[in-house]
């Protein structure tokens, strides 16, 4: 069974330009997604799948792990591709029985919920694996309540939980990309992380809030 993991990486982000390098409490942003990709053991091939060889240099620090880059097409840095035609290309481009796909703009995704949530698709219990929040309070929907009777209000503990896709990692077996032309199959385990892990970062403010979280974090490893 060969694993092989990827991190996709463009260099000319619209929104906040530069986000994938900038320095985010002392360190380059792509860095710590980096780092927690090589402590992932039970991964064979580790890319990062970029088409700009400007990377290369952060990725120097972590080759010896065995993180390699993998040039991609310019025309994948457009900002109308979709994320599924970058997969797509991928998965062409290297051949694999399991893919792991992480992102840089969550950058403290945990190596041990990679492997944990890993570990489920390789058991062959489940065809793919995926990050998510819980989100357990009154939600609406359209207009009108989603998850609860506005007449018989129960504890937000008691409702039913709702989850949300993150994008910390999405891992899947080569058939549910070939076959169903998806990130997640049908048979699909939910791992649950953090609302540290679920820190995604698109714009400005997102970026000044992660940088409150790095530094709260490197304070509270001491």
């Amino acid at each position: 069974m060969k694993i092989v993991s990827f991190i996709p990486i463009k260099l000319n982000n619209q929104r906040l330009p530069g986000k994938n390098t900038m320095l985010l409490n002392g360190r380059p942003t792509c860095d710590y997604i980096f780092e927690t990709i090589c402590d992932v053991d039970n991964i064979d091939e580790k890319y990062v799948y970029c088409s700009d060889e400007a990377i290369l240099p952060y990725i120097s620090p972590y080759e010896k792990k065995g993180l390699k880059f993998l040039k991609r097409d310019a025309y994948l840095d457009g900002f109308q591709v979709k994320g599924l035609e970058i997969i797509e290309r991928f998965v062409k481009d290297v051949d694999a029985d399991i893919y792991v796909l992480t992102h840089v703009t969550q950058p403290f995704t945990k190596s041990q919920s990679i492997k944990k949530a890993l570990s489920k698709v390789i058991s062959g219990e489940y065809d793919s694996a995926f990050s998510a929040v819980i989100l357990q309070d009154y939600m609406w929907k359209a207009g009108k309540p989603l998850n609860y009777d506005m007449k018989n209000i129960v504890r937000t503990q008691d409702l039913e939980p709702i989850y949300m896709e993150t994008g910390a990692f999405f891992i899947f077996n080569k058939e549910v990309f070939t076959e169903l032309g998806q990130r997640i199959g049908n048979r699909p385990y939910i791992y649950e992380i953090d609302q540290f892990e679920a820190v995604d970062i698109d714009t400005a403010e997102d970026f000044e809030f992660a940088e409150v979280v790095a530094e709260y974090l490197q304070k509270n490893r001491k």
